[in-house]
């Protein structure tokens, strides 16, 4: 066997995503790079790992036993590094988080500073739906997860770090006064929703549910981004997390429509399995994010608090 550490991971993030465009994009390679490392690493075994019906990509029931054997070997070579690190003075390891959609907006800015102050830790953050940030909790999968919405059927425990708001926007077509509207503008505004197990698209039908809103649902589109693009097409409104529109605003693209009672909050916190033993990297981020957290928001984030 002469397979190397790098097709390892091509592999493991091949079966991981069940594509190799998705393997690509992910490991930032281009796919025929990825391509012939599937097929070196193939070359090497009598059994094959993957294979294609029709024009999708399955992994075989050997390649999936490789997959966890790969992981586990690029494991430990992640510990050998770590350990290196350590014995020198350094802190070491991994720290893997997963968020949701409009968490990318947030995450970076509270790991930024931690991460090159401490270059021997590795990230691994996935952008996810909230499904699947959920799962990966409790599963253990990983030392946090960024939620706006808590989730109810895991014992966790919890750093809140800021307020996510949410205020009804649209494209600037149409001219509204300085004055605040009162519910009743929701029965000529049709809304963009967000899809079905999204956290926007909880806070936003709990206020609508709450608050009786007469709403007229035109679509509803998978993420942030699209519902976004949808907006400022003209297709309609939609009730936003302010954190993701800040650029659009500031070049006129959106606008807020002044309503009472918003902006709907909820609140971003960095959530963890209740009683988890942490990694002393985790450990290390966690202390330093109790520490550096007001600092950061109010660095990074004034233009946000103004609102």
């Amino acid at each position: 066997m002469n397979y190397t550490l790098h097709q390892l991971q091509v592999f493991l993030k091949i079966s991981e995503t069940q594509s190799i465009t998705k393997a690509a994009e992910q490991l930032h390679l281009t796919q025929p790079a990825v391509s012939i490392q599937l097929k070196n690493f193939q070359a090497q075994f009598d059994v094959p790992l993957t294979e294609i019906v029709g024009r999708k990509l399955y992994i075989t029931a050997f390649g999936k036993e490789m997959a966890v054997a790969a992981e586990k070997i690029l494991n430990e070579a992640y510990n050998i590094n770590y350990r290196t690190l350590s014995y020198k003075g350094f802190l070491a390891g991994s720290l893997k988080i997963s968020i949701v959609s409009t968490g990318k907006y947030v995450m970076p800015y509270f790991l930024a500073s931690f991460l090159n102050k401490h270059n021997g830790i590795e990230l691994f953050m996935d952008v996810t739906n909230k499904a699947r940030v959920i799962e990966s909790l409790e599963n253990n999968e990983v030392d946090f997860s960024l939620v706006s919405v808590l989730p109810a059927q895991i014992q966790i425990e919890k750093i809140e770090l800021m307020q996510n708001k949410l205020f009804l926007v649209g494209n600037t077509s149409r001219k509204f006064g300085k004055k605040i509207y009162d519910k009743s503008i929701f029965e000529e505004l049709p809304l963009i929703y967000r899809e079905e197990g999204s956290g926007t698209r909880y806070v936003m039908e709990k206020f609508i549910e709450r608050n009786r809103l007469p709403v007229k649902k035109k679509m509803e589109l998978a993420t942030n981004e699209a519902v976004k693009q949808a907006v400022i097409a003209g297709l309609g409104f939609s009730i936003m997390p302010l954190i993701g529109i800040k650029n659009e605003l500031n070049s006129g693209r959106l606008q807020i429509i002044p309503v009472k009672g918003f902006p709907v909050k909820s609140v971003w916190s960095l959530v963890w399995l209740k009683g988890k033993r942490f990694s002393p990297a985790a450990e290390a981020y966690l202390k330093y994010l109790r520490h550096e957290k007001h600092q950061i928001i109010a660095s990074q984030f004034k233009w946000y608090e103004d609102y």
